[in-house]
């Protein structure tokens, strides 16, 4: 299923955050034709797809230093939407001023306080105090709302575009690998047909409350030859008890291995349902 498949008929997407954000930018590079539409919260992106305001959310899911995005996990197993496609973003980001300043004039770096733990080589090096906004393009609008010279802010490149900044300093995240995989979610289900490609399968289950219920249903992706790429356990209900679960496979629920895992799975849960069959990203294989 290619991109175009995905977005045919559509014509707005949604992401979380302000215009020039990470997000922004995910939904630029992987629908270019799409209207992106900024949205203040995750539950907002969710609520404005599922009434139809946009067609397709692009919502970031992990990150190769912070690790996975909080609340996401909360809202997928509840929700209507279905995860169509996955994109790969190497997170670049830049310190940005305003117009006329120089770096040496720095003396507070704002950001979104996962942008300033991965960028603390810079703020180390040059003494910068840290002061945490609540989003990385939205730090870059208040330092140019602020015109002053002494402020700065970590923000991604497409900021600077956006606002009227000037980048001072580029590329100035401590790790080159800082990747942020985001999910495509879509009122309609969709998915490619067995044996079209490389897939992905997201799902989620609750294990029933036996002795080694864990090791039991996931047995049988062991024993078929199927390869889990995510497993991650959170609270539900407030219960301090691992009891949700959410995973990955390669492979489609069609393929026969898959097939019979999932059918195994079943028997030590309460629960699963099966979030989205998608194409796997070309990063994946580098």
């Amino acid at each position: 299923m290619s991109t175009s498949n995905i977005a045919k008929g559509s014509h707005r997407i949604v992401y979380q955050g302000e215009p020039g954000s990470n997000s922004h930018l995910a939904c630029r590079q992987r629908f270019p034709e799409l209207e992106p539409v900024a949205a203040a919260s995750f539950e907002d992106c969710f609520a404005t797809v599922e009434s139809g305001e946009a067609d397709l959310a692009m919502i970031p899911i992990d990150n190769s230093v912070a690790g996975r995005v909080a609340d996401i996990h909360h809202f997928l197993p509840t929700s209507p939407l279905h995860i169509v496609a996955e994109h790969f973003l190497r997170v670049r980001f830049a310190l940005l001023g305003v117009p006329g300043s120089s770096l040496d004039q720095v003396k507070t770096v704002h950001s979104h306080v996962h942008a300033l733990g991965q960028c603390r080589r810079v703020i180390r090096e040059h003494r910068f105090t840290p002061v945490m906004s609540g989003d990385t393009a939205g730090a870059a609008r208040e330092v140019k709302e602020a015109g002053d010279p002494t402020q700065a802010a970590i923000s991604p490149p497409l900021a600077a575009d956006i606002y009227g900044l000037e980048v001072l300093l580029d590329d100035i995240e401590d790790e080159e690998h800082n990747t942020t995989r985001f999910v495509v979610l879509s009122r309609h289900l969709q998915q490619p047909a067995a044996g079209e490609g490389p897939v992905v399968t997201s799902f989620v289950f609750n294990v029933r409350n036996l002795p080694a219920a864990l090791y039991k249903a996931l047995g049988g992706f062991a024993t078929n030859g199927v390869n889990m790429t995510k497993l991650e356990s959170y609270m539900v209900g407030g219960e301090f008890t691992a009891t949700q679960f959410l995973a990955e496979v390669d492979g489609h629920p069609e393929d026969l291995p898959v097939q019979r895992a999932l059918e195994e799975l079943a028997f030590f849960t309460t629960e699963v349902k099966v979030l989205g069959v998608y194409p796997a990203d070309a990063f994946r294989t580098g």
